[in-house]
């Protein structure tokens, strides 16, 4: 066995013994890198590139789960928060960054006529959850995706333990791009839902109407539509996906790409709704933390200023063109299937006869780790990835492709797993 991750090892090992999981986050933690084949703990990053704790040099694709959307440490954004940390962190005092970021947040999103800010993005979804269950007098709340871990959603997955039943009773469930699934739900509990949240996309578009239907259904029945935007948020287009599908909800939840990697989040929506969070209790000692509003506004205006949306779709459109190429080239069409949005795209991983998804999906990891890309399946484009990067993703993702196909025709893909694979964390829909 290599000893290239000798160093993350170590440290996990130290880190088991004080941090559950040896991480803060299940997605940075080894139920989603595998121990023995991956990078496990950085030291820093860069523009486009990530180093581990032995020294190995990555190009992200990762991005911190989508939440850099710049590139990491970005000049303008580092500038904007140093200038601030000469100022000051938090006060006992209101601050005016506050109300600029609010400004700029409402000149930008659609929906956004008044704003809070969080610090992660379970906040902001159970804030927009209560703000919808105030306004309404009701309960009950829809859901089709995933939308972070405080008790009113994650009660609804597989990893419910520790949360009350009673809690779990008032999340109900409906399917992405079948609008008759919530249809029915409004049918069982009526007058009874508060609130219909749903990412407008993830791993595939919605179909015509579907966005325009969800909205029209809920309204019909008095509900709050709320689209969680946390990763299509400022990433999709400037005013999100409810811009890029000119789809308008009632509230929205941002965070990830709003500040470049800085701990910020946002509910945005309707004043008459909004309104209510002088009574609703939504309240954070840091909530209003100047660094990451400074580095959200540095943010916000560069992704006005610099077209970088566009910069965005531009490459991940070229890299779901090759990648779709190379599928095809190595036919391994009933293996893999790549879809979603350019800026966001997946690279799907099927059960085959002999192998399940999660196995390949670990080859493919041990792979491209090996060839110095980080990634997990996602594209997580930012503007700093250069084409000389993006075309080494492509390098590697043909030569991983390439082996994957050779190893599944002689039937020994197991044999060339240097890990014990992953295994599902917890079923969302």
């Amino acid at each position: 066995m290599s000893n290239r991750y000798e160093k993350s090892e170590e440290m996990l090992e130290r880190a088991q013994q004080v941090i559950p999981l040896g991480a803060q986050t299940y997605s940075k933690s080894i139920t989603q890198f595998p121990k023995g084949i991956s990078p496990l703990f950085a030291t820093h990053a860069k523009g486009a590139y990530i180093y581990d704790v032995d020294g190995n040099q990555f190009i992200d694709f990762i991005n911190a789960q989508a939440s850099i959307t710049l590139g990491y440490c970005d000049t303008d954004v580092n500038k904007a928060v140093s200038e601030q940390l000469e100022k000051g962190s938090i006060f006992s005092l209101s601050s005016e960054i506050e109300s600029q970021v609010a400004e700029k947040i409402i000149q930008m999103v659609p929906c956004a006529e008044m704003v809070r800010f969080g610090k992660n993005g379970s906040d902001a979804t159970a804030g927009a959850i209560r703000l919808a269950r105030a306004y309404t007098n009701r309960d009950y709340v829809a859901v089709c995706g995933y939308h972070g871990w405080q008790d009113w959603y994650i009660g609804s997955t597989t990893k419910d333990l520790g949360v009350p039943n009673n809690v779990k009773e008032h999340t109900l469930k409906y399917h992405y791009n079948d609008e008759s699934s919530l249809e029915k739900l409004f049918e069982e509990y009526p007058n009874q839902i508060a609130a219909v949240i749903l990412e407008p996309m993830n791993i595939e578009y919605p179909h015509p109407d579907f966005l325009r239907n969800i909205k029209q259904i809920t309204h019909k029945h008095n509900a709050v539509l709320i689209f969680d935007e946390m990763v299509t948020g400022f990433r999709f287009a400037n005013g999100g996906a409810q811009e890029f599908f000119n789809i308008i909800p009632d509230i929205a939840t941002f965070g990830k790409g709003v500040s470049n990697g800085f701990p910020l989040s946002v509910i945005a929506g309707k004043k008459e709704i909004m309104s209510l969070m002088e009574e609703v209790f939504f309240s954070f000692t840091y909530g209003g933390e100047t660094l990451s509003l400074a580095a959200s506004l540095a943010t916000l205006n560069k992704l006005q200023e610099k077209n970088v949306i566009a910069n965005l779709i531009n490459k991940g459109e070229f890299i779901i063109e090759k990648i779709t190429y190379l599928i095809n080239k190595y036919h391994l069409q009933d293996v893999l299937s790549i879809s979603g949005h350019p800026t966001w795209s997946f690279l799907s991983f099927k059960e085959i006869e002999k192998y399940n998804s999660f196995m390949i999906k670990t080859f493919y990891m041990q792979e491209m780790f090996k060839q110095g890309i980080l990634v997990y399946g996602t594209h997580n484009i930012t503007y700093a990835h250069s084409d000389e990067d993006i075309e080494k993703l492509i390098q590697a993702t043909e030569e991983t492709f390439r082996l994957l196909k050779e190893y599944i025709l002689k039937d020994n893909l197991k044999d060339k797993l240097e890990c014990h694979p992953l295994e599902p964390l917890f079923k969302v829909r």
